[in-house]
């Protein structure tokens, strides 16, 4: 008995709605990641900057995070939790069955 689990082979064939799962969800890694070193870096501008040290207002560096925020937390609800729910293949298949009639 082994301990190494099976690499599937290249002509295998996927299941298709799993496979469109694991894309969205390795893309919203990609994208969670992308997202943290980006305004990690913002942040790190405005305290180099000097802006840091005045206090007044909100720091700018606010508004992408809020803004990229809102696309990250979209890329996760439909990544993690209505992994189902997919408007694109729900039209493709109401016209496969319109074209049917």
């Amino acid at each position: 008995m082994s301990n190494f689990q099976r690499i599937p082979d290249a002509n295998e064939e996927k299941d298709k709605q799993l496979w469109e799962l694991a894309q969205r969800r390795a893309g919203f890694k990609s994208h969670l990641l992308s997202y943290l070193l980006v305004n990690s870096f913002l942040w790190i501008i405005w305290l180099l900057t000097g802006a840091g040290t005045s206090g007044k207002g909100i720091p700018w560096p606010v508004w992408p995070l809020f803004g990229w925020g809102i696309g990250i937390v979209s890329h996760y609800l439909s990544a993690y939790v209505y992994p189902g729910v997919n408007s694109v293949e729900r039209e493709y298949e109401k016209l496969k069955q319109q074209q049917k009639q």
